[in-house]
């Protein structure tokens, strides 16, 4: 399986150049203030949960859905290719790694600088239950269409073995000089901002199903729920409605 790191891009001198740049270039939006980023302040605050093939109770298994998951999370593999493909230096580690996403819709392509802002690797209590978690987030750059971080993360309830895909991010639209795209980013921005995540649920589920040799790989629908927080229902349909929760802020 190849990684979304697209390497033929990564040949270009311009691509090169593109992703060497970002060094230099700070976050849009300060990090430390993310207590402000609230709804009632302009910024959208989103949630999507997937569920995955279940395991049994107890530790992730070495070759079971949650590690599966995670290794399409490490490699930024669970994104359509059709909607943002990543540049990046994969021989970097993770946690210091600057990407340059090719964003396309309706015939555009932009190129948006991202930064990993933390990786998270813990076995923690969330509501009385244990968890185990991996993921990472990257945050916005100087030059990007939007500002605020977006986070991608595997769980495992160990009390009951359930596996979940998590996807959560607070946004909001930049200072876009170029009028045609400003006004293109207000009308299409938000539907390409809930397409990617969708597409990134049904895919990682697609994917970790496939690789565990199962037939299975309905993923349900994604649905939009009080315009803040969405949901993805599991296979059978189920949806279960659950508020933004952040486990703690990233600073």
């Amino acid at each position: 399986m190849s990684t979304m790191a697209d390497e033929r891009l990564l040949k270009t001198a311009a691509a090169r150049k593109a992703l060497d740049e970002l060094h230099d270039k700070s976050f849009n939006f300060d990090p430390s203030r993310r207590h402000e980023f609230t709804a009632e302040q302009g910024w959208r605050i989103d949630e999507y949960r997937q569920p995955l093939p279940a395991e049994p109770p107890g530790p992730p298994l070495s070759d079971g859905s949650w590690e599966l998951a995670r290794r399409l999370v490490a490699d930024y593999e669970f994104t359509d290719p059709r909607i943002v493909r990543a540049v990046y230096h994969p021989e970097r580690p993770l946690a210091d790694r600057d990407m340059l996403l090719r964003a396309r819709f309706y015939g555009l392509t932009f190129h948006l600088g991202v930064r990993v802002g933390g990786v998270v690797d813990d076995t923690c209590p969330v509501d009385g239950r244990m968890v185990r978690v991996w993921g990472w987030n990257y945050r916005t750059l100087q030059g990007h269409l939007e500002m605020g971080q977006m986070e991608f993360e595997v769980w495992k309830w160990l009390d009951d073995g359930a596996v979940e895909f998590r996807i959560g991010s607070f946004s909001r639209p930049a200072s876009i000089a170029n009028p045609l795209v400003r006004l293109g980013f207000r009308l299409f921005g938000r539907h390409m901002q809930v397409k990617f995540a969708r597409r990134a649920c049904a895919r990682i589920r697609r994917l970790t199903v496939a690789a565990l040799g199962r037939g299975d790989s309905s993923v349900g629908h994604v649905l939009l729920a009080r315009d803040n927080v969405t949901v993805a229902t599991d296979a059978s349909g189920h949806l279960s409605h659950r508020h933004p929760r952040r486990r703690g802020a990233q600073a």
